[in-house]
């Protein structure tokens, strides 16, 4: 795997990320409140980076893992972890926040997803890699860096507590690794 953003880069990128949302917040801030809400895994890790730095009203995480329309090619044993939404979603500016936008599959899972909790105001999407490949008319409102990465490779993204350190790499997919990004 070859390293194509170090921690200090992506340091960068979230602060860059921080300041625009941040400019968007204060445009929208008499339209009700606003929540980031961080996608498993590594989009929540992210989200609780930006919400140290902008303290929305609400914070959550979602794991969309059975909301995903392509469930029958992710690898067996597909682990469903808790989703956190414990504020009301009604009229709310909701900012998803994920690791990785490729095909667009895990954000439209994750709209699907908060409609079961409410109507959102707004929704928006905050990515640190757009890598392309869409398959889905989804757009990123926010992105931290694209990478334009062949079918065959993968993006991944590490970040601490959960990781060593904060790095984004790309590389070979792995024939039996399902498809993930």
């Amino acid at each position: 795997m070859k390293v194509i953003a170090d921690g200090e880069q992506i340091r960068q990128m979230c602060d860059r990320l921080a300041q625009e949302l941040g400019d968007a917040m204060r445009d929208d801030r008499g339209d009700g409140p606003w929540a980031f809400v961080g996608l498993r895994s590594r989009g929540d890790l992210l989200a609780e980076r930006l919400t140290e730095r902008l303290e929305p009203d609400y914070h959550g995480v979602l794991d969309v893992a059975l909301y995903r329309d392509d469930l029958s090619r992710m690898a067996p044993g597909l682990t469903v972890r808790p989703t956190d939404l414990s504020f009301p979603m009604d009229g709310t500016n909701v900012v998803l926040i994920d690791d990785v936008l490729m095909s667009g599959r895990t954000s439209r899972a994750a709209m699907q997803s908060l409609m079961d909790f409410g109507r959102p105001r707004v929704i928006r999407l905050l990515v640190l890699v757009d890598r392309g490949g869409r398959e889905l008319p989804i757009a990123a409102d926010f992105v931290g860096m694209k990478h334009t990465a062949d079918a065959d490779q993968v993006i991944e993204v590490q970040m601490t507590p959960t990781d060593a350190s904060d790095r984004i790499m790309v590389g070979a997919r792995e024939p039996d690794r399902a498809e993930r990004h």
